[in-house]
């Protein structure tokens, strides 16, 4: 399997760097970065239109302002992508969704089968535990830029969904001065030191709490998913593809 690693010289693309080495099945063709490494052991590049390495996938750990050209690129040359990327918006979300009519792209926002069991552990805790009130704590490295992070909306989006899209988001209570709705699930974001990344979800009810918590320990995981989300996506047709997909 040959890779174009969009976002080659940030934290995540170094870390699949090094895993990617190690696998004999696969090899980087390019790496695209606004700011490459200094020394690569492949071709690097500042925009996609340099890149011109054939390839069979685009693994992208970059940075929402890229998307635009990357979707760009990835459709003028038939590639599929696995966008590992987090903190679109609405609209972006919106132009990838039109984008898969015409490729195959993986979106996810966490890589992790851990994170993905725990969405799945939640919607059935959700749907038991009607009532309870739910409060989302997520912590990270305090060089993380979204706020809250791109897993714990999608912890919420999969409890939204058993909910019938019913509860609103309240990300932090500094500014309130009134009792806590019944429809919301609140958000708390923690950044500091190198933490990798922690999600807790806490069902609240009388008398009693349910917390589902999920740690990681190392950026590796992140990466070993990317890579079998790519394995997964090539030969597919155009559409939009997911960790529910693969599994």
């Amino acid at each position: 399997m040959k890779i174009i690693l969009s976002g080659c010289g940030g934290a995540m693309g170094r870390t699949l760097t090094s895993i990617i080495m190690e696998k004999e099945e696969n090899t980087i063709s390019a790496g695209v970065d606004k700011f490459p490494p200094e020394s690569s052991l492949f071709p690097t590049y500042r925009t996609y239109n340099e890149c011109q390495e054939d390839c069979d996938v685009i693994i992208d750990f970059s940075h929402p302002s890229a998307l635009e050209s990357l979707l760009d690129y990835a459709v003028s040359k038939k590639l599929p992508i696995v966008l590992s990327t987090t903190g679109y918006d609405d609209l972006q979300k919106s132009v990838i969704n039109e984008t898969s009519k015409s490729i195959p792209i993986f979106m996810s926002a966490n890589m992790s089968l851990g994170i993905n069991l725990m969405i799945e552990l939640i919607k059935q805790a959700a749907a038991f535990l009607d009532g309870f009130d739910i409060e989302i704590i997520e912590k990270h490295h305090n060089k993380k830029m979204d706020s809250p992070s791109g897993t714990a909306l999608a912890l919420a989006e999969s409890i939204n969904e058993i909910s019938g899209g019913l509860k609103n988001y309240v990300f932090g209570r500094h500014n309130f001065s009134k009792k806590r709705a019944e429809n919301e699930i609140g958000f708390h974001s923690v950044r500091g030191g190198t933490i990798v990344g922690e999600h807790q979800v806490h069902f609240i009810g009388t008398d009693e709490v349910i917390e589902i918590r999920h740690s990681a320990y190392s950026k590796n995981i992140f990466a070993e998913g990317a890579l079998r989300a790519a394995k997964f996506l090539i030969d597919k047709q155009p559409g939009a593809y997911n960790m529910k997909s693969m599994f």
